[in-house]
């Protein structure tokens, strides 16, 4: 047994030790679903420092603990915060507790984060459901000794975010009258932001929006075998002829401005799973 797969299992006994039921979905609520923590019907509330080989999150707005229970009658299990590769953890790290969400059962990872919008179409506050991404981080979570137990060597990542998934986004998003579009997005370490060069170069090979998170946990849950659904939140706008300072308090806000929408569009989505997995 690897390393990692050890530390997999220690981690998942521990949660286990609070919450027995078996998660559908895993949610990471990173920037824009903050408060959806709240309407979950929690069973176990449990800080990332008391579960083995977890980090501690240092970003802004995340609270650093794991929640289980019910959200919309699917039995979940959510991040409240997620690790980034600026803050020095390493890809392992990042992406442990998707593994350990796998391992409690859940067959869906839903993930959420804040980005700068390059697209010309589309303004800071719109939301963004994941169709595809580039990575650019320059690591990666699977380089290593390979672990059968946990996923294939060579994983396909054709469509890395399920088809069924963004169509139901979709759905819910019209029936809930709430404005939001498909696009690419690319990932970068940070923390930095970009500059003008930079953004004219993402922007030239497809991106529409960049991040510096979520990139990492969707390899992972594309490798042990989740179906994944991504929304963005434009939290900036990077226009390289028009381009301002950044305001990491303005970023902030906007993302607030913006998150009853997203909580009210994945609470939707998750009440409608059901139809979504169904066998075609």
């Amino acid at each position: 047994m690897s390393e990692l797969r050890t530390q997999i299992d220690a981690a998942a006994a521990r949660i286990r030790r609070q919450y027995k039921k078996t998660p559908r979905v895993g949610i990471i609520l990173g920037t824009g679903l903050g408060r959806l923590g709240a309407t979950i019907d929690a069973e176990a509330s449990i800080p990332f420092e008391e579960i083995p080989h977890f980090p501690v999150s240092t970003a802004p707005g995340h609270e650093g603990r794991l929640l289980a229970g019910t959200l919309a009658g699917q039995n979940v299990v959510a991040m409240q915060g997620r690790f980034h590769a600026y803050e020095g953890w390493s890809m392992n790290e990042i992406t442990l507790p998707v593994r350990v969400m796998r391992m409690l059962g859940a067959e869906v990872l839903v993930v959420s984060n804040a980005c700068g919008n390059m697209n010309p179409q589309h303004r800071k506050g719109e939301i963004m459901v994941m169709e595809d991404h580039i990575n650019l981080m320059g690591v990666n979570p699977l380089v290593g000794p390979g672990d059968d137990s946990l996923g294939p060597r060579f994983p396909d990542m054709s469509q890395p975010y399920d088809r069924r998934l963004i169509e139901l986004a979709l759905e819910a998003a019209c029936e809930e009258r709430i404005p939001v579009f498909t696009g690419v997005y690319v990932a970068v370490t940070g923390p930095n932001l970009e500059t003008r060069a930079e953004y004219r170069f993402l922007r030239a090979i497809g991106a529409d929006v960049v991040g510096m998170s979520t990139v990492p946990e969707v390899l992972v849950a594309v490798h042990s075998s989740m179906r994944v659904l991504g929304f963005s939140i434009l939290t900036d706008d990077c226009f390289p002829d028009a381009l301002e300072p950044a305001q990491v308090e303005t970023i902030i806000r906007v993302a607030e401005e913006a998150e009853p929408r997203l909580t009210r569009l994945v609470t939707r989505v998750i009440r409608e799973l059901p139809r979504a997995l169904r066998p075609s």
